[in-house]
């Protein structure tokens, strides 16, 4: 799964490819029915293979709008294209589908191509009218010289049909994220070759925004490459850039800048000093132009959480130590992260800033550490709501063991919250303004499975962490 820390001389496609949106769960069946814990866990299963919600060793995000949940999951056909997968999947023996999941009841949405049974597909993103945007294979194999990946399509399923939005003359195409309009937004490969491309295409990689059933490249930031993740409702959308084509000896890559594209302009986001910034993993562009991300600092070899819109771009700190993320931000201009302490890591990562780092949320100016949960050293907070709940993931520094929830000064283990369980909560990444929580837990045989969290209403918190302890 996703790991805590982003390193610095890599672009962070991690988060990218799993923007979270708002969840819209009502009356889930098969949920956990003990009234004395103050959450449901809903366990999403799969469509029949061993995994669900994975994708790219990422969770991939799934939503929901009304009685219906969305996600992705493993079918029960072997993938005959495994050896040459596409990287935007999970690359498990294993045929994955999106899915819509009803009073519980799993229903594949399919796959493009001849033998869509055959074909993966992922969903990346929902809107509140229940579309789903995401990618899928085709069947076809990539014959652009270098790649060799089965090709892949960004998509839109509409009314549970499966659109294929294309390319930009290209091979591959992704789709990252959408709104309420049913604009898409993503990147697409065109037909020039491109040493440096994006996401190893072979040809240029460029943002894209799809409406009206057409495809619009974006632009870049004067260099060959660019990737959009976040779309509001407003229609404005953020990503990532180059600035030129000439790879950085530090970062591997060439001098990569965030971007906003407002009423047709794509506007460079700077950075705090580095050549390299990327926009945050969940959820980094609010109703309000907003963008959290990452960013080098002079030099290339730390990096900070950073918060930008149209007027500027400012360096939330950190706790002392050298390395930050900030991966959401609310409609409040709340933003949430990680960031480094001054207290060593061990064992160490062996790279630059080892330190331990936790979870903070940074509001009007102060960065609060939210702390990590019992017998966990490390934190890292994903998703927030406007009512200033916090979700995230604690561990060993080294990858994720326990979904935490913070509010009210206190940082929860949610598997304290919910009845027991042979899933165990390692990872929770949206958090709605209802208080539903989406996530990633683990089986005892280690497979991975999607849930949702919903709130009992009439049951204490803290009267359940008390009597826990």
């Amino acid at each position: 799964m996703c790991r805590f820390r982003a390193a610095a001389i890599k672009l962070a496609t991690c988060g990218s490819v799993a923007a979270l949106l708002a969840i819209l769960v009502s009356s889930p069946a098969h949920a956990s029915s003990r009234s004395d814990y103050p959450y449901d866990l809903v366990d999403l299963g799969t469509l029949g293979g061993p995994q669900g919600g994975v994708a790219n060793d990422v969770p991939v995000p799934f939503s929901a709008t009304g009685h219906s949940l969305f996600g992705t999951a493993d079918t029960t056909t072997t993938d005959p294209y495994a050896a040459n997968d596409n990287g935007f999947f999970s690359g498990d023996p294993f045929v994955q589908h999106a899915f819509v999941w009803r009073d519980g009841t799993i229903t594949d949405l399919g796959a493009l191509g001849p033998l869509p049974g055959d074909n993966s597909s992922v969903a990346t993103s929902v809107n509140a009218r229940g579309d789903v945007a995401g990618a899928s294979d085709n069947g076809a194999t990539d014959p652009t010289p270098g790649t060799g990946y089965e090709e892949a399509r960004a998509v839109l399923w509409k009314d549970r049909h499966i659109i294929n939005l294309g390319t930009l003359g290209g091979h591959e195409s992704f789709a990252f994220s959408l709104n309420d309009r049913d604009q898409v937004v993503g990147a697409a490969a065109n037909s020039v070759p491109d040493p440096v491309s994006m996401f190893g295409l072979g040809t240029q990689t460029r943002a894209f925004i799809w409406q009206d059933a057409a495809m619009r490249d974006l632009g870049t930031l004067g260099g060959p490459d660019a990737a959009a993740f976040f779309i509001n409702n407003a229609g404005e959308v953020a990503g990532n850039a180059y600035t030129d084509a000439t790879p950085n000896p530090d970062t591997g890559s060439p001098t990569t800048h965030p971007f906003l594209w407002h009423h047709g302009v794509m506007q460079d986001l700077g950075t705090l000093g580095g050549t390299l910034a990327t926009v945050g993993s969940w959820d980094a562009l609010n109703d309000h132009g907003e963008v959290v991300g990452q960013s080098n600092l002079a030099g290339d070899q730390t990096f900070h959480p950073f918060l930008a819109d149209r007027h500027g771009l400012i360096d939330l700190g950190t706790f002392g130590g050298q390395l930050g993320s900030a991966n959401a931000i609310n409609n409040s201009g709340e933003v949430v992260g990680w960031a480094a302490t001054t207290v060593p890591m061990t064992p160490p990562l062996g790279e630059p800033g080892d330190q331990l780092y936790e979870a903070f949320l940074w509001h009007h100016g102060t960065l609060t550490n939210l702390g990590t949960v019992r017998g966990d050293q490390c934190s890292t907070a994903n998703g927030i709501n406007d009512r200033g709940q916090v979700v995230g993931e604690a561990g060993h520094c080294h990858g994720a063991v326990d979904a935490f929830l913070s509010e009210n000064h206190s940082t929860l283990n949610l598997n304290m919250l919910v009845a027991p369980s042979p899933l165990h909560l390692t990872g929770a990444f949206a958090i709605n303004d209802r208080g539903e929580i989406a996530g990633i837990g683990v089986l005892p045989n280690g497979n991975q499975h999607a849930y949702v969290l919903i709130p009992r209403t009439k049951v204490s918190i803290a009267r359940t962490v008390q009597r826990a302890r």
